[in-house]
């Protein structure tokens, strides 16, 4: 056990816990006003109800040793993980604290894709399943010893598939079969609460990528750089991609355009150099800001461009660490350094997760949307009143004198 990665994974697991109010406000920032709480919930009630699921039985499907597919149950509620148990240099515990960190975000970035009109009871249903029959096995699949991805050698050191690609799926899934809110949405209701959002999760980023080595070192160090590398270049990418486009400096694209530059950057943050952290933030910020334009056109509701910064981000980031992996950084070379056939394998795992999230993230929702009393979306009601107050009974700012 080595005390000094020990400290270090404890303030990166908090890290990574604090990104998802950092969404929470993100997400809310980007909704309309009276769907504020709503939006905001829909992340924060994540927090309570993956980390039961975690401790229970999450961890031990997606780290058990099980099977290439999925782990077994040897590890259900933690059984006979002692607490000087190690992992590496730290104790298993603390893996288990840090990988239920990873498995917390996943579903609340889906959100984004049906707020202002999914149901949050169902919600409350679809968190435990989804985490159980889809992040488990993924998980499983690229992190986990026995799993066939990993066995594969595809690269993924902090979740552009298992997080980023799987949650923008999903996203599309359930966009596809909620259907159109009953009135779209104009201007985001708080830019200052997008801005406030979006600066917590490149703070908390850095927990995120620079903890994936599980080590204080000097790859932690590497990738800490290599992730404020790709979403500075990323933001100014977008920002000045609005400044064209508008003749004006969108605050909400500037920080839109970290937050794609930060998913880029999270597969290849272990396998890269800064000079491809650039690449990777300005291809992310080109690729997201042209996707959250046109996905509307498709005439999908992804309320909040989940799909377009999280799954293309996401994709763009898996494939491009197999074009920018360097052996002088992570011991894997990629396209550039000579090995196109790890392009191979990254296709592979971006076509897999995605393929894998989509199908069952469908088979999930389309029976929570027919069991009786559950259902997908808020009632029509509702949904014009706002969900703050229908779902919640509060509202996210009250006047002077109001009930």
């Amino acid at each position: 056990m080595d005390s000094g990665s020990v400290a270090w994974m404890l303030t990166a697991s908090a890290l990574v816990l604090f990104m998802t109010p950092g969404l929470a406000f993100f997400y809310g920032g980007l909704a309309r006003s009276r769907n504020v709480v709503s939006t905001i919930m829909l992340s924060f009630i994540s927090m309570a109800v993956v980390s039961v699921v975690w401790v229970l039985w999450g961890y031990s499907l997606a780290f058990g040793e099980g099977n290439a597919l999925i782990g077994d149950l040897s590890k259900i509620g933690l059984k006979d993980i002692g607490i000087n148990d190690l992992s590496g240099e730290i104790p298993e515990l603390l893996f288990v604290v840090f990988q239920m960190m990873f498995a917390i975000i996943t579903p609340a970035l889906i959100t984004g894709a049906f707020v202002e009109r999914f149901k949050f009871t169902t919600y409350l249903v679809f968190l435990v399943i989804w985490v159980t029959v889809v992040y488990a096995p993924i998980a499983h699949w690229v992190w986990a010893g026995e799993g066939w991805l990993f066995k594969a050698g595809a690269l993924d050191f902090a979740g552009g598939t298992v997080v980023h690609i799987n949650a923008g799926v999903a996203a599309v899934a359930a966009a596809l079969l909620l259907g159109k809110r009953r009135k779209l949405g104009g201007e985001p209701g708080n830019v200052p609460y997008v801005i406030i959002g979006a600066g917590i999760l490149w703070f908390g980023w850095f927990g995120f990528n620079a903890g994936s080595g599980l080590a204080a070192n000097g790859l932690a160090v590497s990738a800490f750089l290599v992730t404020n590398t790709a979403a500075a270049a990323a933001a100014l990418t977008w920002g000045v991609l609005t400044l064209i486009q508008s003749k004006r400096m969108s605050a909400v694209g500037v920080a839109t355009g970290a937050v794609a530059g930060l998913v880029a950057i999270t597969p290849a943050s272990g396998y890269v150099g800064v000079m491809g952290a650039l690449a990777i933030g300005l291809g992310a910020g080109v690729l997201c800001y042209f996707a959250v334009r046109l996905l509307p056109k498709t005439g999908l509701d992804d309320a909040l461009g989940v799909f377009a910064v999280h799954g293309v981000g996401g994709i763009w980031g898996a494939l491009a660490t197999g074009i920018f992996a360097t052996v002088a950084i992570g011991g894997t070379a990629g396209l550039i350094d000579g090995n196109p056939g790890q392009m191979v394998t990254q296709v592979i795992a971006v076509a897999a997760t995605g393929g894998y999230s989509f199908v069952a993230s469908l088979i999930i929702l389309k029976v929570l949307d027919v069991i009786p009393g559950l259902g997908l979306r808020a009632s029509e009601r509702d949904e014009d009143q706002g969900l703050d107050v229908a779902a919640h009974g509060e509202r996210a700012f009250v006047s002077d004198g109001a009930d």
